[in-house]
């Protein structure tokens, strides 16, 4: 056997060891997944406090940077985080690299277009433009 040579029969199959990649992603995930826990607290415990659940009310609410910012927040690490989950399907389960490619690409156009209409939207709110 030579020095480059793996000792097992799964590890020629596989190659010579780890890819040394999904760290960085793994530990995205969870910071992600740590902020959407503490926005969505947040979201729930702002509507509890709300007076009502009328639309003049939650316009209001989010006219202040209180209710806006957060609520931006919210929303981009949403996306961000489904876009994070829905890759790592992609990549476990399409095997064929132009399929992968393209779904991937789709799911950026996606979230990005679904992202930033969920801000305009919520921009249109809190600046105050007519319903």
């Amino acid at each position: 056997m030579s020095l480059g040579d793996s000792s097992t029969e799964l590890g020629k199959v596989r190659g010579l060891g780890s890819a040394r990649e999904g760290g960085e992603h793994w530990i995205s995930e969870r910071v992600s997944s740590l902020a959407l826990l503490l926005l969505g607290v947040w979201l729930i415990a702002s509507l509890l406090f709300l007076p009502g659940l009328d639309y003049g009310t939650l316009r209001e609410w989010l006219r202040s940077p209180l209710g806006a910012v957060p609520m931006a927040l919210f929303v981009i690490t949403s996306f961000y985080h489904g876009l994070d989950g829905l890759k790592v399907v992609v990549d476990d389960y399409v095997h064929e690299p132009g399929s992968n490619f393209a779904l991937n690409t789709l799911l950026l156009f996606v979230a990005v277009f679904g992202a930033a209409f969920a801000l305009f939207a919520l921009a249109k709110i809190a600046f105050g433009a007519a319903a």
